[in-house]
């Protein structure tokens, strides 16, 4: 199969949901962020189309660089941002409404820089695991991160937080069939490891050193039978018989520095 041919058989055969990458969007269309690191990195994004930020004085001095001249900036107290956002959520002073990021399909990243993992996500619907991946993601040089669309958190300021700005510069691809998602990347050569605690093998010894996808599935469920069999190969990692398990974002950091050091 040519190049060409097999961009078009990743484009369709995962498939986006209508509307792609927004559903679970407010109907307004507009995504709201806050916290220093993660608006920095949206106003710094060329990607972003930014509508209006609340600020107060020292929210504003913590920025990185100069907003232009004619930037829509409302000037608020911090009693104000707080009934912009998330009970108790640490806005720092800065709140930020934008567009949301464009779609990003599986072909765009599973045909580009095929040294980077991929890491794949089954039912982590937690956002603030979703966000600590994608800041480890961005920490160990992922390529990307695939989840499913209808199990995983939509875009918006609790997984922007934790992310700590790699919502801006990790691709996340959300498609409609994670295991059609993960025939895909085998057609285009990766090899697929599934995380699981009750797998024989580790994972430092049997990483190979072509492309690889790391997947992994939600806390307490883990992978789902169907998503396993779409791997080939599933691995642990070495934990102390004391503990049962890692939270989902630790064992993805573990995975992703396991990956980033393989020789």
């Amino acid at each position: 199969m040519s190049k060409g041919e097999k961009k078009r058989a990743l484009r369709g055969r995962a498939g986006r949901m209508k509307g792609g990458r927004g559903s679970g969007r407010a109907s307004s269309g507009q995504v709201r962020l806050w916290g220093r690191h993660a608006v920095e990195a949206a106003l710094k994004n060329p990607e972003r189309q930014h509508r209006k930020l609340w600020a107060t004085p020292e929210g504003l001095e913590s920025l990185d660089g100069e907003l232009p001249p004619d930037f829509p900036i409302e000037h608020a107290q911090a009693a104000d941002l707080a009934r912009l956002v998330a009970k108790d959520a640490p806005h720092q002073g800065l709140v930020l409404e934008c567009a949301p990021l464009e779609d990003v399909f599986l072909d765009e990243v599973a045909l580009g820089e095929v040294a980077h993992p991929i890491v794949v996500l089954d039912q982590v619907t937690d956002p603030h695991n979703v966000g600590a991946i994608l800041r480890s993601a961005a920490a160990f040089g992922a390529a990307a991160i695939v989840t499913q669309d209808r199990h995983a958190p939509p875009e918006g300021g609790v997984l922007a937080k934790a992310a700590s700005g790699a919502l801006e510069s990790v691709p996340w691809v959300r498609v409609v069939n994670l295991a059609r998602a993960l025939e895909e990347l085998a057609d285009a050569g990766y090899w697929r490891i599934g995380l699981a605690g009750e797998a024989e093998a580790v994972l430092a010894d049997i990483m190979p050193t072509g492309p690889i996808a790391l997947v992994l599935g939600a806390e307490g469920e883990g992978l789902r039978h169907n998503i396993a069999a779409h791997c080939d190969v599933l691995a642990k990692l070495p934990i102390a018989s004391a503990m049962e398990s890692l939270n989902v974002s630790n064992a993805a950091a573990i995975a992703l520095y396991a990956a980033a050091t393989r020789g």
